[in-house]
């Protein structure tokens, strides 16, 4: 059972799709909500979660004050799972769902940027490679598509190396809980600005 720790729908309980997911722990992401406020990104966020699944992280953020949350996730099973957990929540009006491929919609992200987000949470399997999840990265890191104060999450085994961050982000902190690591980074700050 996934539950969501706080904020608006905090104790309500989520569904997870049977099979071909790895849902964050509760005390995973109760610590990463923890890191987020303390960067102050929560309130107001604009926010995607890729690789989706359940739709944990998105609608964890949508119950702390995120205003707009969109779920990606490859897997059809899945994504209808994310939907009825939304519904259920009753968050239709801030998150939605869309089925796809997370490097195709990032990819379609950084050539049609739109509104820039604020916060982006990538948790893809494990045995996702390094150079598919760069690939994202780097999407993410074209012009527009983050905010200048934006956060990107990265969720992986604490057995793979850190996440290649492309040109346009950089490092803020690592933290690890039990198997899983969480990278955090910000967008790359020009030469003397703060």
């Amino acid at each position: 059972m996934t539950r969501i720790v706080a904020g608006s729908v905090g104790g309500r309980t989520l569904r997870v799709p049977p099979q071909g997911t790895r849902p964050t722990s509760e005390r995973t992401r109760e610590a990463v909500f923890s890191r987020l406020a303390h960067y102050d990104v929560l309130d107001g966020a604009r926010v995607l979660d890729l690789y989706a699944g359940s739709g944990a992280l998105g609608i964890e953020a949508a119950s702390r004050g995120a205003v707009r949350v969109t779920l990606v996730d490859s897997a059809r099973r899945a994504a209808d799972v994310a939907r009825r957990n939304v519904a259920d929540l009753g968050l239709g009006a801030v998150v939605s769902v869309v089925a796809d491929d997370a490097g195709r919609y990032a990819a379609a992200l950084a050539a049609a940027p739109g509104d820039p987000l604020d916060l982006v949470f990538l948790d893809p399997p494990y045995d996702l490679s390094e150079q598919a999840l760069a690939g994202v990265l780097a999407d993410l890191a074209a012009p527009g598509v983050l905010a200048r104060d934006a956060v990107v999450v990265v969720e992986r085994s604490t057995r793979s190396p850190e996440p290649a961050w492309p040109v346009g982000l950089e490092a803020l902190a690592r933290k690890d809980y039990g198997e899983t690591a969480v990278h955090y980074a910000e967008p790359a700050r020009p030469d003397g600005a703060d």
